[in-house]
């Protein structure tokens, strides 16, 4: 069960929202009611889901809510939200001895556009961006140096308190990573992006979001947290799949092949993974239906079932037909 996707009160962002240290105690207590009234049905816990998307969408570019563009705000953000997902382990311990809690991330293959040093820098200017801001302080109990220099040109970080780090650093019982796409990176010292980064054109084939199609860049995540990060503890890609411009024929049938193909080879690199030894214990598709795709509204179609918006009507899609008898079997043929 995941406690916070996004779905912050409108009472609490009137009062400065996750820019608030206030919010971080007001979700605690949410979090503490949620495990008193459901501890005895539900076992597994996520804290937060993408807090990347929370933040640095929500408050650095205004392409979620509350649709602001303040990234210093964002930066407040990104720590007041990491700091309620540590208190909030702490208070799971208390509560609910015996059951395991942990926090999804979202990342991206990241990429160099060529070898040369200065893609090497927008990359891991990138990475730290989209990665290592997240990672290292749940993992490693602080922030990334390179980033905390970058971050301060955009103002004090006055609200990183003495004991806040040994707050977020506390151990969990499994990571959850959603996975999409890529990002190849070139240093563009014209570009306002992370003071100068750029991401290339397009080379793959593009979901209906415009996101491409890499299943490879899934295995090289899957193999590159254990390794920085992790070590054994459980994995689960609690997001993986794609928007596509699905049709419902006369005979109530939507025929996704290209959504089936991207779930079939997303699952092969996940095999792939196990094989390597990755610590790899579940696989969620997103998503089950149709549904409210934030930004985009009701445009895009994830589901690998069709939802009829006017009728309410459900719909399996062809990859819903598939996936179940994957599911069933056991067997991913190649």
């Amino acid at each position: 069960m995941t406690l916070y996707h996004w779905d912050l009160p409108q009472a609490l962002e009137h009062e400065g929202g996750w820019g608030n240290r206030a919010t971080v105690d007001a979700f605690v207590t949410y979090a503490e009611t949620m495990f008193r009234a459901l501890g005895d049905q539900v076992t597994q816990w996520t804290t937060l889901n993408e807090p990347f998307c929370t933040s640095y969408l929500g408050y650095g570019q205004g392409n979620h809510a509350p649709g602001l563009q303040d990234y210093h705000l964002a930066i407040k953000a990104t720590h007041h939200l990491l700091l309620a997902h540590g208190l909030t382990v702490q208070s799971f311990r208390r509560l609910m001895p015996g059951g395991q809690i942990g926090i999804t991330l979202n990342m991206s293959g990241v990429y160099p556009a060529t070898d040369s040093a200065d893609d090497q820098w927008a990359a891991r200017r990138f990475d730290g961006w989209h990665h290592r801001w997240f990672f290292d302080p749940v993992f490693k109990g602080a922030y990334p140096t390179d980033m905390q220099e970058y971050y301060a040109t955009f103002g004090p970080m006055e609200y990183m308190l003495s004991g806040d780090m040994a707050q977020i650093h506390q151990p969990i019982d499994f990571l959850g990573i959603n996975y999409y796409t890529r990002a190849i990176l070139r240093k563009e010292p014209a570009s306002p992006f992370l003071g100068g980064v750029a991401t290339i054109p397009k080379t793959a084939p593009v979901t209906d979001q415009d996101w491409e199609i890499v299943p490879d860049c899934l295995y090289d995540l899957l193999v590159r947290v254990p390794q920085e990060w992790t070590g054994s503890l459980p994995l689960y890609i609690h997001e993986n799949g794609c928007a596509m411009p699905d049709v419902l024929d006369a005979d109530g049938q939507v025929h996704d092949e290209r959504r089936t193909e991207y779930i079939r080879e997303h699952l092969l690199r996940c095999h792939k993974a196990l094989e390597a030894g990755v610590p790899l214990k579940g696989y969620y598709v997103w998503s089950l239906l149709d549904n409210f795709e934030w930004a985009w509204g009701y445009e895009k179609r994830f589901g690998i079932v069709y939802v009829d918006y006017a009728t309410q009507k459900r719909y399996p899609k062809d990859s819903a037909l598939w996936y179940a008898s994957v599911a069933k079997s056991g067997v991913l043929v190649p």
